[in-house]
């Protein structure tokens, strides 16, 4: 019974009037921007987060989902379809590589124009790079260094055979 006579007290003497502090700084209830300040466009916002860096990964995210989303427009087009084709169809390993080439270059070159930013066509270069570097043979001499003298063969020295020097008559 004493605590439902304290909750009684407690809740008359809250609604006699014991009031907290009031705010006596003006600028504090005015939470209005000033009549100067603008807030962009939700276009403008987008922009400014499309060109600002959010960290390597997340960088290297959003170039990832652009250049696969460029791949997907590209890779039904004729003129790459053909090419890859031809390239899977070459009777020798060099040819199949010029092909190839020719493949890489379509592909890749269509791809940078449809590219919006400077920072995918430089990956998309890289890109392109990196599968043409592995056409090469390293050790096959390239068609553009024919020009070049062949060295010559170096003779390999005969080994004598040890048995046919024992059973030799010493003389």
């Amino acid at each position: 019974m004493k605590t439902k006579a304290l909750i009684v007290t407690i809740t008359l003497a809250a609604s006699a009037g014991i009031t907290g502090q009031v705010a006596t700084d003006e600028s504090l209830g005015s939470a209005r921007p000033s009549p100067e300040a603008k807030i962009p466009e939700r276009a403008q916002i987008d922009q400014i987060f499309k060109e600002t860096s959010l960290g390597k990964e997340a960088d290297e995210r959003r170039l990832h989902i652009e250049w696969r989303q460029l791949q997907n427009q590209v890779i039904n087009d004729r003129d790459i379809v053909a090419a890859k084709q031809a390239a899977n169809a070459a009777p020798t390993d060099f040819e199949k590589r010029e092909r190839l080439r020719n493949y890489y270059e379509i592909y890749y070159g269509r791809m940078r124009v449809m590219a919006r930013s400077s920072e995918m066509r430089t990956a998309i270069d890289q890109l392109k790079m990196q599968h043409i570097g592995q056409l090469t043979q390293a050790k096959v001499r390239h068609e553009t260094d024919s020009e070049l003298p062949t060295p010559s063969p170096t003779p390999k020295k005969k080994k004598e055979n040890k048995r046919s020097q024992k059973f030799r008559p010493e003389g």
